[in-house]
């Protein structure tokens, strides 16, 4: 039995697995409508989703099988109940646990008392399915993986810190351009650096924006995680020197922008830019789908 907690649990070819499962399913989606026929899972979410929610309830049912929505956002897991014990219950009924929680120690408990594969879909540290999604979506447009240049700008959250994760394993290049102090998590850092070294690649954390350059992929995300109040021009200042604008997009050299919604326009990025030809931006929502797909046909 595996599970996708942090993303750290797969190497390189399962990676890359899965990657052409979800290039395959989205190809020829009628050749896998019954791989998941007669299973099920909870999909148990402590946040709002629009695109989280969408396609995993779309990847079971369009890989035959059924999914279960959960809706936990008037109270965390394990108040009602320990964690322990809502886990042995659903996997008395289901073959799929997938969580989008606040604390990434909820899935961690989840995982230890249940019985059956648990899938992140999003905790206060990792988002592994957003970034593989992300990297499928650059190798649509780009050809490739191993070697890319990837700059992630804006404040280093969930969403960074799987990119590096997962771009370390596959062999990219990534930079992250945040404020000093607003950077991704240094453990999670460190220990996608030592996967980076093996796999030939190189992971950075920095704040000057101005020297931007030689990258093939802008990425962003918004400035204010989901669940923190804190108004967006409260943090207007710190953040804007790392906007995505029509002029970094020239300096940095980029053929890719990307961002994995939803956007605050005008803010993160411009208008300009995420409407431009070089946005990517609804291919990764899109893709979203497809990598749930092959998540749930590989780990149930």
């Amino acid at each position: 039995m595996r599970h996708l907690l942090t993303g750290f649990e797969f190497n390189q070819d399962e990676y890359l697995d899965i990657l052409n499962t979800a290039s395959e399913m989205k190809k020829n989606p009628l050749n896998f409508n019954e791989v998941l026929k007669g299973r099920s899972g909870a999909i148990m979410f402590e946040k709002p989703s629009l695109r989280t929610r969408t396609t995993f309830e779309l990847a079971f049912y369009r890989l035959g099988g059924h999914g279960v929505y959960l809706d936990l956002q008037n109270g965390e897991l394990g108040k009602r109940e320990t964690i322990g014990d809502y886990a042995r219950n659903l996997c008395r009924w289901v073959d799929c646990l997938v969580g989008r929680v606040y604390s990434q120690n909820t899935l961690e408990q989840l995982a230890q008392y249940g019985s059956v594969p648990v899938i992140n879909a999003l905790s206060d540290l990792y988002h592994p399915a957003q970034a593989m999604a992300d990297y499928l979506t650059i190798k649509e447009h780009l050809g490739k993986l191993k070697g890319v240049n990837l700059a992630y700008l804006g404040d280093g959250n969930n969403v960074t810190n799987s990119l590096l994760v997962a771009g370390a394993i596959l062999g990219i290049n990534v930079s992250c351009f945040c404020p000093k102090g607003y950077g991704p998590d240094v453990q999670v850092f460190s220990k996608a650096s030592e996967n980076a070294a093996k796999n030939g690649c190189k992971l950075e954390v920095r704040d000057d924006i101005e020297n931007i350059k030689n990258m093939d992929v802008l990425y962003t995300d918004t400035w204010v995680s989901m669940g923190d109040n804190t108004p967006l021009d409260m943090v207007k200042k710190r953040y804007m020197p790392y906007q995505i604008n029509q002029n970094l997009v020239d300096k940095s050299g980029a053929s890719l922008v990307m961002h994995c919604l939803p956007a605050h326009r005008n803010y993160e990025i411009t208008d300009e830019v995420m409407d431009g030809p070089k946005s990517v931006v609804f291919d990764e929502a899109e893709n979203r789908l497809h990598i749930h797909m092959a998540l749930l046909a590989k780990l149930i």
